[in-house]
């Protein structure tokens, strides 16, 4: 693998700064974390902000400069173009600067999401497939979280209503079903049984059908 894109030989900025900065492994994790699929992907804006995080704890590391955990947000939002107070960004950057950090520079050395695509994409050659995986799996796990979170919602509101005697309510559970009528063949499934199943009762039919056609 060499350090150019291909689009004439220039140097790959992400590249460039993984072996400036001395990231080793940082190339690797951004690749793993983009080609994973469900909730271990991360998109390309993430993967540009863990990125610029890392460049500016790497450099001020090299300073020996020693910033609170909420010093450091302010210089990353400072940088990555996120909302800071003038006050803020000012006093940031006369202490960095007060300690040899060349803030400008490092400000270039700030990535978009565009320039993680370009080095993923055409540098390694890796490529994300959003078809990847186990689709039933994925949608399974989206549909649980979104019933939790239909779950507590219910709860705090009931829970809410009745502490304010806005709501006569015992003790109570909250059930959540939901079922998938197949108006074709009339099926019924819980969304669970449904994708464990493979489908409704609809292959069924067709096959009834075509034998029945094969018979005459």
């Amino acid at each position: 693998m060499t350090d150019t894109d291909g689009a004439g030989g220039r140097r790959n900025k992400v590249a460039r700064l993984i072996d400036e900065y001395d990231l080793s492994g940082v190339g690797d994790e951004l690749a793993a974390r983009w080609t994973a699929t469900g909730d271990d992907h991360w998109s390309l804006r993430d993967l540009a902000a863990m990125f610029n995080r890392e460049l500016i704890e790497a450099r001020l590391d090299e300073a020996d400069v020693r910033l609170s955990e909420r010093e450091v947000d302010g210089v990353v939002r400072s940088l990555t173009g996120d909302e800071v107070s003038a006050a803020d960004r000012t006093r940031l950057r006369r202490r960095l600067e007060r300690d040899d950090v060349d803030i400008d520079a490092l400000d270039s050395d700030m990535l978009s999401y565009q320039a993680v695509r370009s080095y993923l994409k055409e540098y390694r050659g890796a490529d994300y497939d959003r078809e990847t995986g186990d689709r039933m799996d994925t949608a399974a796990k989206a549909i649980q979280k979104l019933r939790g979170r239909l779950f507590s919602v219910i709860e705090t509101k009931l829970n809410g209503l009745r502490n304010s005697s806005n709501l006569t309510l015992g003790e109570f559970r909250v059930t959540i079903d939901v079922r998938v009528l197949c108006t074709e063949c009339d099926s019924r499934y819980g969304v669970e049984e449904l994708l464990s199943s493979g489908g409704c009762d609809c292959a069924d039919t067709g096959d009834a059908t075509a034998d029945a056609e094969t018979e005459r």
